[in-house]
């Protein structure tokens, strides 16, 4: 039995067996063989075994985000078969007397590198492509394969971090819990955990080569500890505890079709935080009145190349359809910070939080941000949606943002497409805009606060920063003053203001928000039933 504490970002029990996502190895080795022909039949046998996980991986995007997004696994199919990469594998092999692995390692960057310098913007993007199949046959090589989540059992994510693009694309009905040895309390993986209502630890001291995929694994969200073979008297211990879990959720299922509505008559609305059109489950299950924030960028992460507009499209509109007239509020594109795609080509930054991100990007490359806008607001044909723009901090961000707008509008109405004219408000998650919110707030229909983004740039704390942990204080008086003051200047001008970021799910301040007179919050699909429990038990307001 070997046990592990650390940092629990989601409360919660769980019992199952482990799944670990190693990290890529260092530089491929060298190494002499006597037998050519036997090196070349391996990297035969690990093509098909390549073959046979593209081939799953593309059944399962086929159903979750269409052919069309699915597309790109069938291109790696099709490069595991290109006589010329294969040719120089072997040719490197026979010439050289190297392992497989190697020739693997060094064909996929001579392709790689003689792709990217290419002039055709297409021949460019196989340059990522070539060191993915490159990367997964060695892989397979060297017998360390990868936790596969479209063919295993739901599983503890056991890994050294995860990246927002990493977990994107994993199976979230497999998934009973992360456990990483790094990350922070406000990285994607913590949100993720908590919009799916599942156990997460953070900064746990694992040696991962020690723990194998498929130890039995317990994860203890209250004790914020982890557990690989556990005992039986822990056993059933951890049993125990999750039929008590059951109970409580049970309990607040009676909830559910009830008004959010606190005993005096005050009323406030409970929206729903998600990342993906699959995530739209998660909203109905738990009853929200709607989606507070649809983040976008998703849409751009685990792949090698923009979103069409058509693409886009049709994820808006399946969200739209499926929440049937509800609300549905989507973030335009929020790249950058902790969410980086290699082909926007952002480069290295000395502190991304603060740098080239978000509504940035959007303004200083219009025919990204119109494509979207575009997609968007053909999709208010099908639902209830309005738009929502990042990281503002200025009326000319505004003016300009809506004189793109009216350029789409334009181009829409040219091509006699419909569209209906859907709310458009803005986050509150800088000083600055807090600052000038009653000037914003005669641009705007509404207001949403990122609390996330608006501690760390009012505290000057990097939330990435697994260190800077206990100085992140989204309770400190100043976010709570000037959240009020973003609610009063809103009110003012007839405007309603909410919360997405994660401060909208903290239940000791739930009153309190109340209180100040927001409109809405947005949260964790599984913290709706939990704030409306809490709302309706509140003291006469």
């Amino acid at each position: 039995m070997m046990q592990f504490s650390g940092k629990s970002v989601y409360k919660g029990i769980v019992l199952g067996p482990a799944a670990v996502l190693g990290k890529e190895e260092g530089p491929v080795r060298r190494s002499k063989i006597e037998d050519a022909q036997a090196e070349i039949g391996r990297v035969g046998a690990a093509g098909e075994q390549a073959k046979e996980q593209l081939q799953a991986l593309y059944d399962k995007a086929v159903k979750e985000v269409g052919e069309a997004s699915a597309a790109i696994f069938e291109v790696h199919q099709m490069m595991l078969e290109d006589d010329d990469y294969l040719d120089s594998i072997h040719n490197m092999i026979r010439t050289e007397m190297v392992n497989a692995e190697y020739a693997v390692a060094v064909t996929g960057d001579n392709f790689s590198e003689m792709f990217a310098a290419m002039d055709d913007d297409y021949m460019k993007a196989r340059a990522a492509d070539v060191k993915d199949i490159s990367n997964r046959l060695i892989r397979i090589l060297e017998g360390r394969g990868e936790a596969d989540l479209t063919s295993m059992e739901p599983a503890v994510i056991v890994a050294d971090d995860l990246s927002p693009s990493e977990t994107v694309q994993m199976d979230k009905e497999k998934i009973l819990a992360f456990v990483t040895v790094h990350g922070s309390t406000n990285s994607h993986t913590a949100i993720l955990a908590r919009m799916m209502n599942i156990p997460a630890l953070i900064g746990v001291p694992l040696e991962l080569d020690k723990i194998r995929t498929g130890m039995i694994a317990v994860v203890d969200g209250f004790e914020g500890t982890v557990t690989f073979e556990p005992d039986e008297a822990l056993l059933k211990s951890a049993r125990e505890k999750m039929e008590e879990e059951q109970e409580k959720l049970r309990l607040l299922d009676d909830l559910k079709g009830k008004e959010n509505v606190t005993p005096g008559g005050r009323k406030i609305n409970l929206y729903a935080n998600i990342g993906s059109v699959s995530d739209v489950g998660y909203v109905l299950e738990n009853d929200a009145g709607g989606i507070g924030l649809f983040r976008s960028e998703f849409l751009y992460l685990g792949r090698d190349s923009f979103p069409t507009e058509e693409e886009q499209f049709q994820a808006y509109r399946q969200v739209a359809q499926t929440m049937a007239g509800k609300k549905v509020i989507i973030r335009t594109l929020d790249i950058g910070a902790d969410k980086q795609v290699d082909y926007f080509s952002l480069g290295q930054e000395e502190n991304p939080a603060m740098g080239y991100r978000a509504i940035r990007i959007c303004l200083k490359q219009p025919d990204i941000f119109k494509t979207q806008l575009r997609a968007l607001f053909r999709a208010t044909m099908y639902g209830n949606i309005s738009i929502m723009y990042p990281m503002i901090t200025s009326v000319e961000e505004v003016e300009k943002i809506f004189k793109i707008v009216k350029e789409v509008r334009e181009e829409l109405d040219a091509a006699e497409i419909p569209y209906h004219d859907p709310e458009q408000g803005i986050m509150i998650e800088t000083p600055a805009a807090v600052m000038i919110s009653d000037e914003l707030a005669e641009l705007v229909d509404f207001f949403s606060i990122g609390t996330n983004d608006l501690t760390q740039y009012t505290l000057a704390v990097d939330r990435q920063n697994e260190k800077l942990d206990d100085f992140y204080d989204p309770h400190h008086k100043a976010i709570l003053r000037m959240i009020r003051m973003v609610v009063d200047n809103a009110h003012k001008h007839g405007k309603w203001a909410g919360i997405c970021g994660e401060l909208g799910a903290d239940l000791e301040l739930t009153e309190e928000f109340v209180r100040m007179g927001l409109d809405e919050l947005s949260v964790a699909p599984s913290m709706i039933l939990k704030i409306r429990k809490k709302v309706r038990e509140m003291p006469l307001l």
